[in-house]
């Protein structure tokens, strides 16, 4: 049984979990200090047991943060913001300004991918053995490093690159605009989950979308199927799936916010929720400014404002605008918030924000930061080259991170298994003709 799976890791990370939203979890920590295996029946039934009753919790009262998880409530606590602006762009514009984005979050995932999961002090160590620190190219493919360390995804190595490979990051927009196409806006969470199921693989999703998958097909459904046994609702997962939303809703950050939480409320919950609205709206006011603080800025306006996330993005930001070596920032962020996972949302929410505000749409600058930084690197590199590769447009992208993907993508959502990237550019412009008029 793998990692997802595991009832006795269900319940550690659960723990977590509870902890993190403000609920008191000492004695139950002191009854799964207990468990050895948690493989014989006693110990089965008392994970069993613990999971209900972690359930159970209430967040402390003195606890300072205000979390929903209902699209009402998180409009009823966002601080004001432009809900939707003047578009001013040509549509020969736009289409460049969309198949930037695209560009720009498979460049920045191909990035990534080899160092996914490993934590900054690691990738740095790896690229001094490489003799690539600065890095100024795709990550290098090099044998021997002292501590053993090994790049993964040989394909997205300097000199071996020809498509954007398959990834997650890269499915759920392909997905996504697979949704749009099919239903138009007015998709429903449940259309996303029928999606799901008809047209991705159960072992090529992972964390909270795995553990919602499971629960779909034993027909737990939106919204319930973000909360059953599922410890990952707060991780990474639906912020990686907020990309679409933003690109079809140009100058219309409410709408992509709203598209962003239908989407992310079948896995996911709080601040997973509210990384991809952030992360939605970002992109929806990109298409106005490319002043990547009021993008910041506005991002924010569609989610809580008494939250952890905004906390950790407020924070980021001021860090940046007073140190501009991204190294610096990243410092400050891993002190406060390093202590969440290597694919929790927040931490890796802020990394983001760290590389746009430091690199000052550099592309370079902006998607090396994201990934130098560490913790979920294909999933930060794509999300800040996504958002930079928007305000750029492709036009001025540089073609030594672009060119290099051949225009290909390859995808594991059935019917898409190799894409054009131009392609599915014009397709998403088609789509704002419909949904974002």
């Amino acid at each position: 049984m793998e990692k997802f799976e595991r009832p006795i890791d269900l319940a550690r990370l659960e723990t977590v979990q509870r902890r993190q939203e403000g609920c008191d979890t000492t004695a139950i920590e002191q009854r799964l200090d207990g468990i050895q295996s948690g493989d014989s029946p006693s110990e089965v039934a008392e994970i069993s047991a613990v999971l209900r009753d972690l359930e159970g919790l209430q967040p402390a009262a003195l606890f300072p943060y205000t979390e929903p998880s209902t699209l009402e409530e998180i409009r009823a606590l966002r601080p004001d913001g432009p809900r939707r602006m003047d578009l001013k762009l040509t549509d020969a514009q736009l289409l460049d300004r969309i198949h930037g984005a695209w560009l720009g979050r498979a460049a920045g995932c191909t990035l990534g991918k080899p160092v996914e999961g490993w934590a900054k002090g690691q990738i740095d160590s790896y690229l001094d053995y490489a003799g690539a620190i600065p890095l100024t190219d795709y990550i290098p493919l090099v044998d021997g490093h002292p501590e053993g360390l090994a790049v993964r995804s040989a394909d997205c190595t300097r000199g071996r690159i020809e498509y954007m490979a398959r990834d997650d990051d890269m499915d759920y927009p392909v997905l996504g605009l697979h949704i749009l196409e099919s239903h138009g806006a007015d998709f429903t969470s449940q259309d996303v989950a029928s999606t799901w199921l008809s047209r991705l693989t159960y072992y090529l999703v992972y964390t909270a979308e795995r553990a919602a998958y499971r629960n779909l097909v034993n027909r737990v459904w939106p919204p319930d199927s973000a909360m059953y046994r599922n410890p990952y609702r707060e991780w990474i997962g639906a912020q990686i799936r907020a990309d679409i939303w933003g690109y079809v809703c140009p100058g219309w950050p409410e709408r992509a916010a709203e598209f962003a939480f239908r989407d992310a409320a079948v896995s996911h919950t709080k601040h997973g929720i509210y990384g991809e609205m952030f992360v939605a709206a970002m992109l929806a006011a990109a298409f106005i400014t490319d002043d990547v603080e009021e993008a910041v800025t506005i991002g924010l306006s569609e989610i809580p404002s008494d939250c952890r996330l905004a906390e950790a993005i407020r924070d980021t930001v001021d860090w940046s605008r007073n140190e501009p070596d991204w190294e610096q920032v990243w410092t400050k962020v891993n002190e406060k918030y390093g202590h969440y996972h290597a694919v929790h949302t927040i931490n890796n929410a802020a990394l983001v924000v760290m590389a746009l505000m430091t690199g000052k749409l550099d592309y370079e600058a902006s998607i090396v930061a994201a990934v130098r930084g560490g913790w979920d690197t294909d999933c930060n590199g794509a999300t800040a080259g996504s958002i930079c590769g928007l305000m750029i447009g492709a036009e001025g992208l540089p073609e030594k991170w672009v060119g290099i993907l051949n225009d290909r993508l390859f995808s594991a959502v059935r019917g898409y298994g190799e894409c054009r990237i131009s392609d599915l550019a014009r397709r998403t412009r088609e789509v704002v003709r419909k949904v974002a008029p």
